[in-house]
């Protein structure tokens, strides 16, 4: 997992609630498990005008225009700003998978179902909770000014507008730590290898019948 400290990340506005899970990555799409090569179908029924399945070449596929992700100004954007309730729906682990394939590493919204939530953690997003009216201004600002960036600083716990203008985010200290340091279970869990393996020794010299 990439570690996140700080990100100056142009924002794309995704002005809907309830996105749910389906909808982020559709059902065809989660037979994979390797977490990777799901960006292309970020959003695919409101991405592209045709039916999307796994393996198709999506730079060939007829795009919907209209859709936020498909106007050039927001190419390369790296925050999705979007509504209350982001995430919702099943507890599809695809559906940040297919986020941080696309390229976001930062959400903000007013709201996310709890899953969504801690699975972002575990994937190297930053999921950031803003009231509805810090939510309100940034879509008015991103909407009017293109190119609109954010500066997103997880060490300080802030998130800076061109302005200048900034608001606070809570997050727990163990998320911020696996965030900072690029920590999954996996790797916290390795951090601690030595130990493992000490326990693991001093436990077959005393029982070696279980391990015949």
């Amino acid at each position: 997992m990439k570690p996140f400290k700080s990100l100056d990340g142009l924002v794309c506005p995704l002005d809907r609630a309830n996105v749910d899970t389906d909808a982020i990555i559709p059902k065809q799409f989660l037979k994979s498990i390797k977490r990777s090569g799901f960006g292309p179908y970020l959003f695919d029924e409101w991405r592209y005008a045709d039916v999307g399945e796994p393996g198709m070449d999506c730079s060939k596929r007829p795009l919907k225009k209209d859709f936020v992700l498909n106007q050039p100004r927001y190419k390369g954007a790296q925050v999705l700003l979007t509504r209350d309730n982001f995430g919702c729906g099943s507890s599809r682990e695809h559906a940040p998978w297919a986020i941080e394939d696309y390229g976001f590493r930062v959400i903000i919204a007013p709201s996310f179902a709890d899953i969504f939530f801690s699975n972002c953690y575990k994937n190297g997003i930053l999921p950031i909770v803003a009231s509805g009216d810090i939510v309100d201004q940034l879509f008015r600002e991103c909407e009017a000014q293109k190119g609109y960036k954010l500066r997103v600083d997880l060490e300080t716990q802030t998130v800076r507008n061109p302005a200048g203008e900034w608001f606070r985010f809570d997050i727990t200290p163990h998320r911020k730590h696996c965030l900072l340091n690029g920590l999954d279970e996996i790797g916290l869990t390795l951090q601690h290898a030595d130990e493992i393996k000490a326990f693991e020794a001093k436990h077959k010299a005393a029982q070696p019948w279980l391990f015949a």
